[in-house]
């Protein structure tokens, strides 16, 4: 039997590239700029790569402008990232705070990797804790911002961010797409979640891990 696609089919994706695609464009030369300044405050590249987890389990390569040290997930708390972290650049606590290190993954939505509104996306040994019922939350490709993104960010755990998405899943609409991206604008103004703080980071067991 065919996969039914994506979560939102056609109407998102029609979305996410009559707004992403203008929005690249239109801020190429900002980009350009953030990426000489990076490349400026730290050695190393302007962007940074990683492997993710999209729509169905598939992986794709992540765009981030560069916010921290070259080879920072092998130091310290590895993908756990807290305020005042030490592996992370002068101007890279500023791109965080602003989320202007997103701004790469509107060309991720423009190749289809990713959707302005869905699940954060995460790496293959974070999904691979998902039980059946988490692995629901694939059903929508990752989003540059998400039902969870402005209900806690990252100063919610894992376990919680996932029940979120699952709503999100179940419950799409275009007009919810459209609330959760204005509500993102307020988030990122007030600068909350950026950091894992005392309750964030992943809580999820390992698999085959005991229920105690």
């Amino acid at each position: 039997m065919p996969s039914p696609g994506p979560v939102g089919g056609r109407a998102k994706r029609a979305l996410d590239l009559a707004v992403a695609l203008p929005l690249a464009v239109a801020l190429t030369p900002v980009m350009a700029g953030i990426a000489f300044m990076v490349r400026r405050d730290s050695p190393g590249p302007a962007l940074f790569r990683q492997q993710r987890i999209g729509y169905a389990g598939r992986p794709f390569t992540l765009l981030k402008f560069r916010t921290m040290v070259v080879g920072a997930e092998g130091m310290g708390a590895g993908l756990a990232v807290t305020d005042g972290d030490s592996r992370i650049t002068p101007l890279g606590a500023t791109l965080r705070r602003l989320s202007l290190d997103e701004l790469p993954q509107l060309w991720n939505i423009v190749r289809g990797d990713m959707s302005l509104v869905g699940p954060r996306p995460t790496v293959a040994s974070q999904v691979e804790r998902y039980d059946a019922r988490q692995r629901g939350r694939l059903l929508a490709r990752p989003g540059l911002t998400g039902l969870a993104q402005v209900t806690g960010r990252n100063a919610i755990p894992w376990s919680e961010r996932i029940e979120i998405d699952l709503t999100y899943v179940a419950r799409w609409s275009m007009r919810r797409d459209l609330a959760i991206l204005a509500r993102t604008a307020l988030v990122v103004l007030r600068s909350e979640g950026t950091y894992k703080g005392p309750r964030g980071g992943f809580d999820l067991p390992p698999p085959g891990a005991p229920d105690g």
